[in-house]
């Protein structure tokens, strides 16, 4: 757990969604969230952190791209010091990876294999930043599935 509330939260969500099957309700809880830090407009942390576990419960694969966009946009304002300070041990690029598969893969969805293929490059680019850890394992995992949809 993180030092982070808000964090917290979203951290429920994500085991709503991913761990319960309630979709639903963790669709719920993260637009009460969203509301709560201001959207767009709130703090670069929670809004990347956010959109990327809302992307993940979208019917629409556009809306999923959508917010994935989000978060990597919001990703870019990051520092490690502002990761550190949530109680993170993840540095800023260790986002990028996940950020860049979840977009290679949307874009593969919708047909258009040339970003797909270029948001996975850059995945791989960051891989670096990933310790040999769950998490670490799960996007190697991620990048290894998404190579091999796209050969």
């Amino acid at each position: 757990m993180t030092a982070d509330d808000t964090l917290a939260r979203i951290a429920q969500g994500v085991d709503l969604h991913h761990h319960r099957g309630e979709r639903e309700a963790a669709r719920v809880l993260f637009a009460e969230i969203w509301a709560e830090i201001g959207g767009e407009r709130g703090d670069p942390l929670h809004v990347c952190v956010l959109a990327h576990a809302i992307a993940d419960v979208q019917d629409d694969v556009r809306e999923e791209l959508a917010w994935d966009r989000r978060a990597l946009a919001a990703a870019d304002l990051l520092t490690d010091a502002r990761m550190a300070a949530a109680g993170l041990t993840l540095t800023a690029g260790g986002l990028y990876p996940s950020l860049h598969l979840n977009l290679a893969d949307c874009y593969r969805k919708l047909g258009d294999l040339d970003q797909a293929r270029e948001h996975l490059r850059r995945a791989r680019n960051g891989i670096g930043a990933l310790a040999d850890d769950d998490y670490g394992r799960l996007i190697r995992d991620g990048l290894a599935r998404l190579t091999r949809e796209l050969a």
